[in-house]
Order: C-alpha cells, then sequence, then structure tokens
C-alpha cells in the first residue's frame, strides 16, 4: 500500500546534526516520498479532512490518479495564506523528520495562545526547518529579543540541542583566575608541557550588535548600515598599531569594495566566509538574503585577527596564531572584543541564555576555540571513529582541519574544541582544552 511505503521513505530520510549541512534530495524517493510530503502538509486542523480523504482514495486509485490529485493538492497548497502554508509545512516537517527540533518542540496551542506579531515572530523563526524537512535544529531566531519573547518555545529547543535538564542560566566569565585550581602552575596553558610543539591555535565567537535585528529579519539598508557601523570600528583598528591591516568589502560601491577575483582569493585562502546564497539553509531562514550587501571582512596586518560581516551572526570574530601557549589567541580575543564593543555599541546579550546567535546551538559563549593537532594512531587508516569514540567521553569535538566534514590530514592532523558553547564559561571552555588535549595524548600514547 502506498502509504506504508511513503512511511518507509519517511524513516529513511538522512538527519541531520544541526541546521546546516548536506541536504538530502526528493527526486530518487519519487512518487512515494511527493506523498509523504503532501500528507504532511495536510496535517493541520483545517486540512486534516482532505488528508483524510486523500489516504482513503490512495489505497484503491491508480498511480496516475494519485498523482494527479497530488498536483492538485499541491496548486491549492501554494495559494494558501503564509501563516497557515508554514504550519502546514511544520507538520509535513514532524512526520518527516521527527528528530528535526524545530517541529519536535512546536505546540500549536502555544502558538494559539500567542498575540498576531509574535505569532508572526514564530513562524519566521521555524521557516528554515518547515522548508527544510532534513535539518537538525531548523529554526533562527530574527531578533535579539526572540529568546526572551518567545521562551517557552525556544528554551524546549535549547535544552534539547545542549541537553541541559533544568533550568538555563548562562554566567558570561572571561576570567582566567577564577579557574585558577584548573590551571598549570604560573598559569599558563602551555602546549609544550603535553609534548607539542608550535600549533594552529583558534578562538573565535559569534557576536550580534543589539541595536540591529538579527541577519534573518535584516533588509537590504540594516545589512548596509551595519557595515557603515563597523567601518567605522575597522578604521580605529587600522591606525591602532597593535591591529592595523585592512577591511574588504562585498558590497558593490563600497568604498572598500573588492573584485570577485580577489574575493574568491580570501575565500581559497581560509579568510573569507563563501557565498552564502548557495546554501538554502540561510536562504530560507533570510540570513542569506540581499547577497552580497553588507558583507565583508577586516584582516589584522599579522592576519592573526579576522572579523566577517554579515554572516550567519553580524560578527565572527576570531584569533588565530601558531604558537605554544593558549592564552595568547584567548586573551587577545578577549580584549579585542572589549575594544570592538566600545566602539560599536553592546552586544546582543540574554540574561539567561548569554550572548545571542542566531543559531541556538551558539548561545551562550558563542565560542569555539581548537588547535590542530597529530593523533596518527587514534586516526589509523584515515578514520577519525576511534578519535571521536576517545574524545567525546573527554567532551571533546573531532573534525577534519576544514572544519566539519572534511577529512583528515594524511598525518593524522585533525581539529579539536570542547563541544560546549552553553552554560560553560569562557575560561572554563579555553581549560577544558587545555585538559582535554592532554587527555587525548595520553590515549594516543596507549593506542
Amino acid at each position: 500500500m502506498l502509504s506504508r511505503l511513503a512511511a518507509r521513505t519517511i524513516r529513511q530520510t538522512p538527519r541531520r546534526a544541526r541546521g546546516v549541512a548536506t541536504k538530502s534530495t526528493e527526486s530518487g524517493s519519487g512518487s512515494n516520498f511527493r506523498y509523504a510530503k503532501v500528507m504532511g502538509l495536510l496535517a493541520i486542523p483545517t486540512l486534516v479532512v482532505l488528508q483524510q480523504t486523500t489516504q482513503k482514495e490512495a489505497q484503491c486509485a491508480s498511480s496516475d490518479a494519485i498523482e494527479e490529485r497530488l498536483s492538485r493538492i499541491e496548486a491549492m497548497i501554494s495559494r494558501l495564506d503564509p501563516s497557515t502554508k508554514i504550519l502546514a509545512q511544520i507538520e509535513a516537517g514532524r512526520t518527516a523528520n521527527p528528530d528535526m527540533l524545530m517541529s519536535k518542540y512546536f505546540d500549536i496551542k502555544y502558538y494559539n495562545s500567542l498575540s498576531d506579531t509574535l505569532k508572526a515572530r514564530l513562524l519566521a523563526c521555524c521557516k528554515s526547518g518547515a522548508e527544510n524537512h532534513d535539518s537538525g535544529v531548523g529554526v533562527y531566531a530574527m531578533q535579539p529579543s526572540d529568546y526572551d519573547d518567545l521562551k517557552p518555545y525556544f528554551d524546549q529547543v535549547i535544552r534539547g540541542y545542549h541537553k541541559i535538564p533544568g533550568e538555563v542560566k548562562h554566567i558570561t566569565n572571561w576570567d582566567l583566575s577564577t579557574v585558577a585550581d584548573r590551571l598549570p602552575p604560573g598559569g599558563k596553558l602551555d602546549l609544550t608541557k603535553l609534548g607539542l610543539g608550535t600549533t594552529s591555535m583558534r578562538v573565535r565567537v559569534g557576536r550580534n550588535l543589539a541595536n540591529y535585528p538579527l541577519p534573518g529579519a535584516m533588509t537590504k539598508d540594516d545589512r548596509i548600515n551595519m557595515e557603515n557601523d563597523m567601518i567605522k570600528v575597522f578604521k580605529e583598528l587600522i591606525e591602532d598599531p597593535e591591529f592595523g591591516g585592512n577591511y574588504y568589502s562585498l558590497t558593490p560601491g563600497s568604498p572598500f569594495e573588492v573584485s570577485e577575483k580577489f574575493y574568491q582569493h580570501l575565500v581559497k585562502s581560509h579568510i573569507m566566509f563563501k557565498d552564502m546564497a548557495a546554501d538554502t539553509y540561510l536562504a530560507s531562514a533570510g540570513i542569506a538574503s540581499s547577497w552580497p550587501f553588507g558583507r565583508g571582512c577586516y584582516v589584522s596586518a599579522d592576519k592573526g585577527f579576522i572579523v566577517w560581516v554579515g554572516e550567519e551572526d553580524h560578527l565572527r570574530i576570531m584569533c588565530m596564531k601558531k604558537a605554544t601557549v593558549l592564552n595568547d589567541v584567548f586573551d587577545r580575543l578577549k580584549g579585542a572584543c572589549d575594544t570592538m564593543e566600545r566602539i560599536c555599541g553592546t552586544f546582543a546579550h540574554s540574561k539567561d541564555y548569554g550572548y545571542v546567535t542566531s543559531c541556538p546551538t551558539n548561545l551562550g559563549t558563542g565560542m569555539r576555540a581548537s588547535v590542530h593537532i597529530k593523533i596518527p594512531k587514534l586516526t589509523a587508516g584515515g578514520s577519525d571513529k576511534k578519535a571521536k569514540a576517545v574524545a567525546k567521553p573527554l567532551g571533546l569535538s573531532v573534525r577534519g582541519m576544514g572544519g566539519e566534514h572534511t577529512p583528515i590530514g594524511a598525518d593524522g592532523t585533525v581539529d579539536i574544541s570542547p563541544s560546549a558553547r552553553l552554560q560553560i564559561q569562557e575560561a572554563e571552555i579555553i581549560c577544558a582544552l587545555y585538559e582535554g588535549i592532554k587527555n587525548l595524548m595520553e590515549e594516543e600514547k596507549k593506542a
């Protein structure tokens, strides 16, 4: 029976761990996938009678008749008002991918209890997952206040992703003196003490300006104005001998605009982010809209400090260095963030969830601290499965040198970082990285 085949097709649909990754295709599933998708779209109360009728007809009708009916239903759905259509898509996502957090925690009773304004805001946040059923999270905040104004919904998504069983109360703290008991004598997180030499180290944070909508809700003018505000900051940094460097804009007509050829050079050099318009998840969320306006990057003279402007968050602030002491990049990033916030204004912050980011996965510190280390024994045969099995209990993530879904180095080099972002302090993250490297290197010796 076609409905059973459709259910089996749904169960076989690939599931993603986060909101942005490889998208599954529908073409291989054919009519079964199409039938399942349409049935999901009819799951909301206003359309459920049509869903039941279609299910009954599908049991005895020919495939051509079913195809014709599906075409009529799809045409009808395309004419629905936007909110009804998105609600239908959310219900379809709940069926197609039960693990997607957006639809898993979407409660129609809560939605109906909201004012019209908050209803529209909630659906805007859910749009990416509604249109991309292979999403893992599928929800992006549109305004800095969304996490607080829509807390009954977002809190479930946040605790579900970050695996926090109780109340979420994030504390921001960069002060290493408060974690002195976790620091080596002298307070230096020196990798040579762990048997490592000069190592590639990177610490980055996501930040958003409190006086603008988050990227998913920004207009073209918002993006240009935000970039212009940041250019004032970068001009001060360029004049500062500690930073220097240049700003490179993708905005047509900007005094700092660079050519397409130079932009591609920056991308290949891993300095600038790729064309966001090609990302269907960010496009559905509105984050990729108005590309390339309001996008660019600042690069310090020593190329050890980079700021992306206009990506998934307003700012991605990064410090990197090939050295041996983790404190170097951590302290520089803290100083740079303080300098930027002093010039450009307050970063968006939630009293419960810490620094506000578009995606709930980065809430809290918004920080990722990582190093590249060689663990050839734990990656023997070119596989990182053993390394990940060892790293997970240590609270570490293992990735390829180019990021998620990239291969490990031929010499066993991998990217190691603490997994936690929320309900962990910045000072604790850098200590967790040092402790994790120590434990991982000990396991490498045993392997």
